[in-house]
């Protein structure tokens, strides 16, 4: 079986120097592996996955390993698994699941290692007013309390 730490290992290495990233890394029982990339400048291309294809089998060999090898890009509407992909995502708009079961739609503003922050539309009454407006209103979530982030397609 294919260590999963040395596959991605020459995965990053063969990435220096270019805006790709790694997303995940699985390799089931079977010696299936599936390696999921994405861009923080565009979309992962045919040529990024042949190149990426073309490293792994250099570095391990099928007759030893007799694995298959899928390289591929992240889903566009797929969560979100690594924290670049916030970072990418920054400016668009975004679906969070929160652990407590709110779903909510809003703009991403900005993500750290420990959490990120989505502007999110709602109806305020302002006192006085007879009818309610829509203000942004900001809520920063911790990863471990949402269920799922997805870029939102409108």
């Amino acid at each position: 079986m294919i260590d999963k730490a040395a596959l991605e290992k020459v995965v990053a290495d063969a990435m220096v120097g270019s805006s790709m990233f790694l997303v995940s890394v699985d390799i089931s029982a079977d010696n299936r592996i599936v390696v999921e990339l994405d861009k923080l400048d565009g979309s992962i291309t045919i040529d990024d996955c042949v190149m990426i294809n073309n490293v792994v089998e250099a570095n391990f060999d099928r007759d030893v390993e007799d694995y298959e090898l899928e390289v591929g890009s992240a889903g566009l509407t797929s969560p979100f698994k690594v924290k670049a992909q916030y970072d990418k995502n920054c400016g668009n708009m975004v679906e969070v699941l929160t652990c407590d079961g709110r779903k909510l739609r809003g703009t991403l503003k900005s993500a750290t290692d420990a959490d990120f922050t989505i502007s999110v539309p709602k109806k305020v009454k302002p006192e006085g007013a007879k009818r309610p407006v829509m203000v942004e209103e900001d809520e920063t979530f911790k990863y471990n309390e949402i269920k799922y982030t997805k870029y939102l397609i409108d």
